[in-house]
Formats: structure tokens, C-alpha cells, sequence
């Protein structure tokens, strides 16, 4: 049995039973969860002018000026710009222990809201070229203000902290802009792991499909590795009306596409992998008549382990070379790595998971499929142990069909859900110094990538 109960203030590990001070953690526990109901409305009303003044990666100027100001007045070191524009506050507790790190993404998407809210956004932008909306469309702006509350909660109980903070509020994590760095890549390159170095990191993220009260979570691959491709078939510009004096490379480009979809189904061990396969967009000709030089096709990969990511990489190459030479055309491609798999450290999650059903109830925290979304997280989990997990954000009572999915003009958060993620980034905080202090497992604790 690998379960610690706070209640009981007795840890129960591998059959081994160790006294814990969890009485005096329960007494702080017990006070932070009081200040968090306290600060309900003010964390709302955060999140209500993020909405409505969202920015997109690497371009969150306002967001990291009111997230720096808010931290400042804690009382806390505050270091801006680390990464672009990122904002990290670092929170010492009046007895030494670890350093916990807890995370919160800042940037909005190019979506035109289509909901009618009084905190709508209006904002607009140029994106790729085009015209478009900016918007909160998969809840950066919710994450941001119940970490901005979290660090409130635990100012306000830094001389019972066994242990330091560093809160870390990250740019770009849906990308950052052609020709640029950013996110969690680069606030690690920029040293945001170390000085004091971070020995375990905790992060959320909400769900507009998961009722507001429940949490989900999974121990090991937890959201996919994430990469792009792009395809370009060259063949030979002729007359529509005589195909057989060039090389069509539309026709090619649809066998591409259909070779393709044989990876998933006929390349992986299906009992072992999942993984996905996307053409998002195929772009060929100007004109009815003309069979053109060349098509263009774009799109996404998600795999779970390192083998898959591999195999899924080297098929692409073959079928879509193979293909263009069999038709007399050639195939150039391209594949760009971008995030790695999201990896929940499974003795930290095992640790960590019965502080969520201590604060939650244990009927609504619940295992998680693996999802094949990505999350830059994940780079911080190569580093240090991390534990990354759901928070749901969808009215109860709502059906699940009815809730617009994240990345889409109609997605919507219930905002009762604040004060419950800010008690659980403060309780993992609180429970993991107790356990790191007590010394109880967590030196063999080991990040995905070591």
C-alpha cells in the first residue's frame, strides 16, 4: 500500500509505517483553504479582465505586468522577461525544505470569441498573414489567475512553509511565433529551474468537458508528444485537358495522404501505441484548367514514447518519397520535434494523488486516459519530477456534448471551479515539503528524461 491519509496523520509506504507532522500540516492546510474561499472574488475578476484582454505567445506584455505587480506586493523576489515575456516570483518560507515549482501558461490563441459574455474579447490581430480574433480559447487566462491566488494563499503562510516557491508564469506555450523562441523551452535554457534549483513542479490545466468538482489525473504518459510535418510533392506544370505531358501533383499528394493513414493502422503495435496522424491542410493550383508544379501539404504527429515518435517519422519519409517517385514526381519533407510526451513521474503522482482526494473527495479525483493534446510542460518534467493534472471547469449537470471543446470561438470556463485549483496547487505544495522533510521516498524520485 502506497498511500499516505492526512487525516490520519500516519504515511503508509510499501508496508512501512512513519509518523508524520501532517497535525501541523492539516492546521495550514486548514488555513490556506480558508483564505482561498476568501479571495474567490478577486480571482475571478482576474480572470475576467485576462479574458478580456488576452495576447498572443511571446507578446504577453499586459498579462506579465499585472501578474509582476500582483507578486511584487506579496513581497516576493520577482524576476521579469525570463523567456520573453515571463514573469517568475520566488517565495521563501520561514523553515528550509524543497523547492516547489508551480505553473501557469499566459498566452491566448488567434480564435474570435463567439460567446456572449460581458468580459467578451474584442481584441484582433494579424496571424500568419490573416485578419483574426485573439482569445482565451483553452483557458491560459483561468490558469493564470488561480496561480496569481495560489501565491497569495501562500504568502500568506510563508513562515509555516517548510520549504521555498518559485511560481512560474510561462509565455508561448501554444507556440511561440515563426522565427522565435519561446514557452517552457526556453524559460529552462534561461535557467528558470535553477537558482534555487526546483526539485519537484506542479501544474494544471482546466477542462470545459469535465464537471467543475472532479479532477483527473494518470501516472506516466499523460498527453502526447507533439511534432509537425510539411510535405512538398513536385511535379510538372502541363494543360489540364492533357495530363499525360506532365506530372500531376495533386493526384500524387491524395496517394500521400491515403499512405499516410496506414501508419497508425498498419505500422504500430496497436496494443502497445497509440498515435496520430493528421493532414491539417493540402494546398495545390490557381486555376480549373492547369495541372500545377507543385502541392503542399501540412500537418500533426502525436505519439506516447520515443520508439513510436521514431517509426511514425521514418514511415512518413518512406511513404511519401516512394510515392512521389512511383508517379514521377518527388517529395520533399520536412518533420519539426516540438513538444515531448507529458510525463506524470509515477512515484511523485502516487505520492501526490492523495492529496487531491483528501481535498477533492476520493469519488472525484479520478484516472485519466491518455490524451493525444500536447502540453509544453513536458519539458519541464525532463528535468525535475512533475505532476500535471485536470481540473474540471464545466457546469455541473451539463452534458459533456453540449460543452465546447477547448481551441474552438465557443469554449467557456464555469468559473466556480477557481477555489478548488488554487487549494490544490497550495496542498501539493504544502504535503510534498512535509513528505520531502520527512524524507520519505522522495530522493528516489527521477525526471522522464534521466
Amino acid at each position: 500500500m502506497n498511500r499516505y491519509q492526512l487525516c490520519g496523520r500516519v504515511l503508509l509506504l510499501g508496508g512501512l509505517t512513519v509518523q508524520t507532522a501532517f497535525g501541523q500540516t492539516g492546521t495550514v492546510n486548514a488555513r490556506m483553504d480558508k483564505t482561498a474561499e476568501s479571495l474567490e472574488k478577486k480571482v475571478v475578476a482576474w480572470r475576467r479582465d485576462l479574458h478580456q484582454h488576452p495576447e498572443l505567445g511571446n507578446r504577453e506584455f499586459q498579462t506579465a505586468a499585472k501578474i509582476a505587480a500582483h507578486l511584487q506586493s506579496l513581497g516576493m523576489e520577482v524576476k521579469t522577461g525570463v523567456g520573453k515575456t515571463g514573469v517568475v516570483g520566488l517565495l521563501k518560507g520561514g523553515k528550509p525544505g524543497p523547492v516547489v515549482a508551480l505553473r501557469a501558461d499566459m498566452d491566448g490563441l488567434p480564435v474570435t470569441e463567439r460567446v456572449d459574455l460581458p468580459f467578451k474579447s474584442d481584441a484582433r490581430t494579424e496571424y500568419n498573414g490573416q485578419q483574426t480574433g485573439v482569445m482565451h480559447a483553452c483557458g491560459h487566462d483561468t490558469h493564470v489567475a488561480m496561480l496569481m491566488g495560489a501565491a497569495e494563499v501562500l504568502a500568506s503562510v510563508r513562515n509555516d512553509l517548510r520549504g521555498t516557491v518559485k511560481f512560474i508564469f510561462q509565455p508561448a506555450e501554444e507556440g511561440a511565433p515563426a522565427g522565435e523562441e519561446g514557452g517552457a523551452y526556453l524559460m529552462i535554457k534561461e535557467g528558470v529551474l535553477e537558482n534555487p534549483k526546483v526539485d519537484a513542479i506542479f501544474g494544471l490545466h482546466i477542462n470545459s468537458q469535465t464537471e467543475v468538482g472532479t479532477i483527473k489525473y494518470r501516472p506516466g504518459a499523460t498527453m502526447a508528444a507533439v511534432d509537425e510535418y510539411a510535405i512538398k510533392i513536385k511535379g510538372k506544370q502541363t494543360h489540364g485537358a492533357a495530363p499525360w505531358s506532365g506530372v500531376d501533383p495533386i493526384v500524387t499528394a491524395a496517394q500521400v495522404v491515403m499512405g499516410l493513414q496506414t501508419i497508425v493502422s498498419r505500422n504500430l503495435t496497436l496494443t502497445d501505441n497509440a498515435a496520430v496522424v493528421t493532414v491539417g491542410a493540402l494546398h495545390s493550383g490557381i486555376r480549373q484548367n492547369i495541372i500545377p508544379e507543385d502541392a503542399n501539404m501540412i500537418g500533426t504527429i502525436r505519439t506516447f514514447s520515443p520508439e513510436a515518435q521514431q517509426l511514425v517519422h521514418r514511415r512518413i519519409n518512406e511513404i511519401a518519397t516512394n510515392i512521389a517517385e512511383s508517379a514521377g514526381a518527388k517529395a520533399d519533407v520536412k518533420i519539426n520535434v516540438m513538444y515531448p510526451v507529458t510525463y506524470n513521474d509515477p512515484k511523485l503522482t502516487d505520492q501526490m494523488a492523495p492529496t487531491l482526494e483528501a481535498l477533492a473527495g476520493k469519488n472525484n479525483v479520478k484516472l485519466t486516459p491518455a490524451q493525444t493534446g500536447a502540453e509544453d510542460f513536458s519539458f519541464f518534467q525532463q528535468k525535475v519530477p512533475g505532476f500535471f493534472y485536470f481540473l474540471g471547469g464545466m457546469t455541473k449537470g451539463k452534458k459533456v456534448e453540449e460543452a465546447a471543446p477547448h481551441h474552438t470561438p465557443d469554449f467557456q470556463i464555469d468559473e466556480s471551479c477557481f477555489v478548488l485549483g488554487m487549494k490544490s496547487l497550495c496542498h501539493l505544495t504544502v504535503d510534498y515539503m512535509e513528505l520531502a522533510n520527512k524524507g520519505v521516498a522522495v530522493k528516489e524520485l527521477t525526471a522522464s528524461g534521466k
